[in-house]
């Protein structure tokens, strides 16, 4: 069976994203220009052979990880990007003295700094980007201390080592960073970017070493210890966005931001409230949700079951997924009863033998999708239960929010089938018809006192034009267990929207119209 593997290539989005250069300013702010570039074949062709390769890629997703001692060794793959080809903002940098010249991804997602090193002999990546020459620097220190961070297509190794790094004007002095002396992947191969730049917080970063943009507040590089994106989402235009160092730029958003406190720190996490569909309450996060503005991520990602409300009130065609069909065939009506019955919702999946109850919830970790053919005959009945744990906890959910509703039971069971057909693909994506658009729904966010919306034109992303033109739902599921989850991902098709500031000095995020 091959639709997993071709899938992916069919969903890339049209533009990358590039630096153009820096600018300073009398108001004290560095401002790094981001323009846009198209996809190209070659990156097509990696989307190919990595799906054709068995990696299980979820669109512009990360593979998050939450442990509790983050600076251990054992925890150096705690954040792992899954997929940069969909759309990225790149800016320039220079590392060394003179500067030598870096494209980078500025990822709030993530908190170190890493680039090529002319010591990457055998990996055929770092043939195709630049590299950093230790020797060629004279404020080059050693540090030789290993480290590593795991993609979910592919991996990047190599040794820390410190340097000035030098983002538009700024020089931030004696930065610990990465050289990448190993890039396995065909992904960073084709790649237009040549490292990444993390924004996050050092709870998060691999080695504990001290991020950029601390060194930039701690050496009073910046006016103020805020930072701030302004992405240009109109595929017409040249100029890509913005990202601003020390403020804010009155010019990329109109009225006021709404700020919000960070409630952990490592991602830039704060409190959501909830989501609605056309106006209407999902009730999915009436307690209250966690969520993550993330530049790093391109797409807006959340729990499958609410993911999946959403992607089909748009329209979005999923996977059919058997495990799902069949818990609704043999305990919808069960699970229904007990709903009436006022059973605790968190529970029923254990009492009908779906779940290991362990008294806060079931065991799935995560939601499955369906194995491919190629794979079922060596999946554990283990993975089996799981997925079927998983697939009779979104029942569970779903059920809840027809009967907030009083829907009648044939119209909730005839719901529940019709949720289950679309389930995402194993890499998260579900399309949508291009001509609908002007019927969809908007899907909005409660954030602070106010409502974000997202209307389909923003929420959709448009790949290529005329007869072969496709257009994806900019929603993808990603489940996060408590107490971290349920998580949501903020990316770049909320930001793009919402202007958005990260401000380190009051521990808080900002969102205001863009400009």
């Amino acid at each position: 069976m091959c639709w997993c593997k071709h899938v992916v290539v069919a969903l890339y989005l049209s533009f990358l994203l590039f630096s153009t250069g820096f600018s300073t300013s009398t108001d004290g702010l560095v401002r790094i220009g981001l323009k846009k570039r198209s996809l190209d074949t070659n990156e097509q062709i990696a989307a190919k052979i990595e799906a054709a390769g068995g990696e299980k890629l979820r669109a512009s997703t990360r593979n998050y990880r939450f442990r509790n001692n983050v600076g251990d060794p054992g925890d150096v793959d705690i954040v792992g990007l899954k997929n940069y080809m969909d759309a990225q903002y790149f800016g320039e940098i220079g590392v060394g003295s003179p500067p030598q010249k870096f494209t980078v991804i500025f990822d709030t997602g993530s908190s170190n700094l890493w680039v090529p090193s002319s010591k990457c002999y055998f990996s055929v990546a770092c043939y195709f980007h630049a590299k950093y020459k230790a020797t060629r620097s004279s404020t080059y220190n050693k540090d030789g201390k290993s480290a590593s961070i795991h993609y979910g297509t592919g991996a990047i190794s190599g040794f820390f080592s410190r340097d000035h790094v030098k983002v538009g004007d700024l020089v931030v002095k004696d930065q610990e960073f990465i050289e990448a002396t190993r890039e396995p992947s065909i992904t960073f191969m084709v790649a237009k970017f040549d490292g990444i730049l993390g924004l996050g917080f050092q709870e998060i970063s691999v080695g504990n070493a001290v991020p950029v943009w601390y060194n930039m507040v701690n050496q009073g590089l910046v006016k103020e210890p805020v930072f701030s994106f302004w992405f240009n989402r109109n595929a017409e235009e040249e100029e890509g966005g913005e990202l601003v160092f020390g403020g804010v730029d009155p010019k990329h958003f109109k009225g006021e931001h709404t700020y919000v406190p960070v409630t952990r720190k490592g991602y830039w996490q704060f409190d959501m409230g909830d989501v609605l569909i056309d106006g209407k309450s999902t009730g999915f996060c009436a307690g209250g949700c966690a969520a993550i503005a993330d530049s790093g991520t391109s797409l807006l990602a959340g729990p499958t079951a609410i993911i999946t409300e959403i992607n089909h009130a748009i329209g979005a065609a999923g996977i059919l997924s058997q495990e799902c069909k069949t818990v609704v065939s043999q305990y919808g009506q069960m699970i229904l009863e007990l709903l009436l019955a006022e059973a605790s919702p968190k529970k029923i999946c254990s009492q009908i033998g779906l779940c290991t109850f362990d008294g806060t919830r079931g065991v799935s970790a995560d939601i499955k999708s369906v194995v491919d053919e190629e794979t079922k005959d060596v999946s554990s009945d283990g993975l089996k239960d799981d997925t079927m744990c998983s697939a009779c906890e979104m029942t569970v959910v779903w059920m809840q929010n027809q009967l907030r509703q009083n829907q009648t039971q044939e119209r909730i069971m005839n719901y529940i089938n019709e949720l289950c057909e679309r389930l995402p693909s194993p890499m998260g994506e579900s399309a949508v018809d291009c001509e609908n658009l002007a019927s969809m729904p908007n899907v909005s966010f409660t954030i602070g006192d106010r409502v974000f919306d997202l209307s389909p034109p923003q929420y959709v992303l448009k790949v290529g034009e005329g007869p072969v033109a496709q257009c994806i739902s900019g929603f993808i599921a990603m489940d996060v267990p408590p107490p971290r989850g349920p998580l949501w991902i903020l990316g770049d098709v909320f930001m793009g929207r919402y202007h958005t500031v990260f401000d380190y000095g009051n521990m808080r995020v900002g969102f205001a119209d863009a400009a």
